[in-house]
């Protein structure tokens, strides 16, 4: 699969000897973009080899995965269910619309219980409860996961740097796994604190060509203020390229203050957009902003 990679301009890049380029995986298909088509590929090629009617997955009321689960689910004549961290909010908001849309049932279950999803016990019920389907952990991350985001980058992409957004470690672990050991991944973490994903990551890779940065979460998930909406519009207007304010503007936000104060110098540096634009109409809808969706 060919994936578009585009260099964007900034007066800093230049002041540091920087080129930077942006790989776009939100445009490699209309319906599952971004990293979510990388995560899912193999989980569906091993639902529907085990012959698997349904597919279960985990997930906020914002999430990415829910709506690409469910799209994904649907083109492969697969039934699809999603629980959901929380309570039911009415109306639906955009993301859950489309998920049901696409004839995912949504389940709701309180926080404290979500905590518990991964426990023997829980996913023991779930089976018991829904018919046995193939269960997808929360963001996708699970070995064939990595294998899917494995295919990202290629061994002739030689850049110094390599970036991406960090949610639950599986897109960066599939990154690291094919990079070269000269080259150094950074992963800029959307949620707040670090400990465990450093721990999950260290389950996927032997690597240690990595590092994640964990300084521009704007205060953790989905969290963010004016100043990062700006940077999002002007990011837009200067390259044309729109980016999700949960996931993507963080990082860009983060590698460009890094390079301002010169602690990357004299490199090549290519940022993987993991798409995610869905969300941002759910961000226009709730705290009526104006972010690009497209």
């Amino acid at each position: 699969m060919k994936i578009e990679t585009h260099e964007i301009f900034n007066s800093i890049y230049k002041d540091a000897n920087v080129k930077v380029y942006v790989k776009r995986l939100d445009l490699i298909d209309s319906e599952v973009s971004g990293n979510k088509y990388f995560k899912l590929k193999y989980n569906i090629e091993e639902a529907k080899s085990k012959l698997f009617n349904t597919v279960l997955t985990f997930g906020g009321a914002f999430s990415n995965h829910i709506l690409a689960t469910s799209i994904i689910a649907k083109n492969n004549n697969l039934s699809s269910i999603g629980v959901i961290r929380g309570e039911e909010h009415s109306p639906l908001n955009y993301t859950l619309q489309e998920a049901v849309a696409n004839g995912m049932k949504l389940i709701y279950i309180s926080r404290n219980k979500y905590k518990l999803k991964d426990s023997k016990e829980f996913l023991s019920k779930i089976n018991n409860n829904h018919g046995n389907p193939y269960i997808i952990p929360e963001g996708g991350t699970n070995a064939l996961a990595i294998k899917g985001t494995s295919n990202i980058i290629s061994n002739y992409e030689k850049y110094n740097y390599i970036c991406c957004p960090v949610g639950t470690g599986g897109t960066i672990s599939g990154i690291i796994n094919s990079s070269d050991i000269n080259q150094c991944i950074l992963g800029f973490v959307a949620i707040g604190g670090c400990k465990r994903l450093k721990k999950d990551i260290n389950l996927w890779t032997d690597k240690d060509n990595w590092t994640l940065v964990d300084k521009y979460n704007f205060g953790g998930y989905a969290k963010f203020n004016e100043r990062l909406i700006n940077f999002v519009s002007e990011f837009y207007l200067t390259n044309n390229i729109p980016l999700d304010l949960i996931y993507t503007a963080k990082m860009i936000y983060g590698i460009n203050d890094l390079i301002k104060r010169k602690k990357i110098v004299d490199s090549s540096v290519l940022i993987i957009h993991t798409g995610g634009l869905q969300g941002n109409v759910g961000m226009n809808n709730r705290f009526n902003l104006n972010l690009p969706v497209i």
